[in-house]
């Protein structure tokens, strides 16, 4: 008896709703924290900050380079007009680095021909017979030696034929061993990898595949299918109402048709 009365006065326990058990269960565990998403600009100062570090790095360990140049000019003789000098001074530039004329400054400049070619440049103005002939080298005193062992080489050669040209060419100035380094400085160089980084930035970001939808597209399916639902149910609504086709009518649409 004492048993079937404690089992009366205890009372049933009511099975735990959805909520309650979604309650316990995330009370059981700790919060996580969400990491949100980065901006979709993102790449912009990426790109920026890569280029920035890479040029400010290349102008670091690059070694600098020299460039000393020296000037000779084209001067006619009695019986050549000052035009013709000026055509020549056009034609012996684009000679002053040909291999006949490297081979002649090889010696002097100390280096071999193959790397004098690609460590001089001659320039030329179409309004005056003066030649530029630069010469680039890590050290300050090569780059001079190269620049004047070409110009040397260059006049020489051609005042052999100044008798049947009428001009000839003469050393105008000789080239001095620079102090400052020709090459862009450190922070050059990052300014130039800052501006290259973050002009690819730029295009990635216009030329992107995955392009974010606007917020306007994302909400119009939704708001268009809540329009839609009531407009759905009234017309069912009413085409519940009406008879079906073999349906008789009722005693008041008759009396209504009479």
């Amino acid at each position: 008896m004492a048993d079937t009365a404690a089992k009366k006065s205890e009372k049933p326990q009511t099975p735990k709703t959805k909520q309650e058990r979604k309650a316990d269960h995330r009370s059981g565990k700790r919060p996580r924290r969400r990491l949100g998403r980065p901006p979709v600009w993102w790449p912009l100062p990426a790109c920026a900050v890569l280029g920035l570090a890479a040029g400010g790095a290349y102008g670091v360990l690059k070694a600098p380079e020299y460039a000393a140049t020296s000037y000779v000019v084209a001067v006619p003789d009695d019986t050549t007009e000052p035009a013709t000098a000026l055509g020549f001074a056009q034609a012996y530039a684009r000679i002053a680095t040909s291999s006949s004329t490297l081979a002649y400054a090889q010696p002097r400049a100390g280096i071999t021909a193959r790397e004098l070619r690609t460590q001089v440049r001659a320039e030329t103005s179409p309004e005056s017979p003066m030649i530029a002939i630069t010469g680039t080298s890590k050290s300050p005193a090569e780059a001079a030696d190269i620049a004047n062992a070409v110009a040397d080489a260059l006049s020489l050669s051609s005042n052999q034929a100044a008798k049947n040209t009428g001009v000839q060419l003469l050393l105008f100035n000789q080239a001095v061993a620079p102090t400052d380094p020709a090459s862009p400085s450190a922070a050059i160089s990052g300014a130039v990898g800052l501006c290259a980084g973050g002009l690819l930035g730029g295009l990635w970001l216009l030329a992107r595949p995955g392009r974010a939808r606007r917020p306007e597209e994302g909400t119009a399916a939704p708001a268009a299918a809540a329009v839609a639902e009531p407009v759905a149910e009234h017309v069912a609504e009413e085409y519940a109402t009406l008879p079906a086709q073999g349906e008789p009518a009722s005693a008041k649409e008759k009396e209504s048709v009479r």
